[in-house]
């Protein structure tokens, strides 16, 4: 789709009720496949590539009101006036962005792992606080040590076996983002703060967190519930900052519940 001057890679599959995904930093439609498949069981889904990530225009500059000003874009081409928004990591911030500037337009809103500010992305801040151990180590080594890091303790090998293999799938696919693009993903994060703006949105608002999230902690998932009007907030015992891929079946069950209006959830 030819959106904000750029084209976005947009992904829809079901029918039903609108529900929008966003994917996290550095991340892209592929890999909310399981999500996708799931959603559209029951709802209309679209999911979409942000700018500067998988098969979007990857633009040397751009800002996280430019992902925010995108997804209101997507939802103007295809004529949705309202919508369920889910978002995850970097998803979530956006997510946060459009149920604050335009609550008329998100009738639920999910965030999965998320905060509500940072001086930088939640990788960056954990990179750097392991730059001495990562000293000397190439792009692809450091992508493999954050990914290792990113998981519960109890998450099986299986799993992590998965995530490296599907790392490497992407790099073959040419979908992993440069150095250059990855720095320009970081910068979009710098400095972004909704804590004043979160009482603004309208959408009953589901928060789930990681219990093992090294990147965004559970107090960070409690302030943004806790700043929302009408939030719910829940931990993933058996999750870190990957709870689609370490515990996707229950992730899943609270979010059909919590679409379904069933309190609780």
């Amino acid at each position: 789709m030819h959106v904000n001057g750029l084209h976005l890679h947009v992904h829809e599959a079901g029918r039903g009720e609108p529900l929008v995904l966003l994917h996290g930093l550095g991340s892209n439609v592929t890999a909310l496949a399981p999500d996708i498949e799931h959603f559209a069981r029951t709802h209309r889904v679209i999911a979409l590539d942000s700018r500067g990530h998988g098969r979007s225009d990857r633009p040397a500059h751009y800002t996280l009101q430019d992902h925010i000003d995108d997804v209101v874009g997507v939802l103007d081409a295809l004529h949705l006036d309202r919508v369920a928004l889910m978002g995850s990591s970097m998803g979530s911030y956006v997510a946060q962005g459009v149920a604050t500037q335009h609550p008329h337009r998100v009738g639920r809103l999910m965030l999965v792992t998320p905060k509500a500010h940072g001086q930088t992305s939640s990788s960056a801040r954990f990179l750097a606080a392991h730059a001495a151990e990562l000293a000397g180590r190439t792009p692809e080594q450091i992508s493999a040590f954050l990914l290792d890091h990113l998981f519960a303790p109890t998450t099986p090998a299986s799993v992590r076996e998965a995530a490296r293999a599907f790392a490497a799938e992407q790099a073959r696919a040419g979908l992993t983002l440069t150095p250059e693009q990855q720095l320009a993903a970081n910068r979009a994060l710098e400095g972004f703060d909704f804590r004043a703006a979160l009482p603004r949105v309208t959408a009953r608002t589901l928060v789930l967190s990681g219990r093992h999230d090294p990147l965004n902690t559970v107090a960070d998932g409690e302030e943004v519930a806790r700043l929302i009007p009408n939030a719910t907030f829940m931990v993933l015992e058996r999750a870190g900052h990957l709870p689609a891929l370490e515990d996707a079946a229950h992730l899943h069950t609270l979010v059909d519940a919590f679409l379904a209006g069933r309190e609780g959830a």
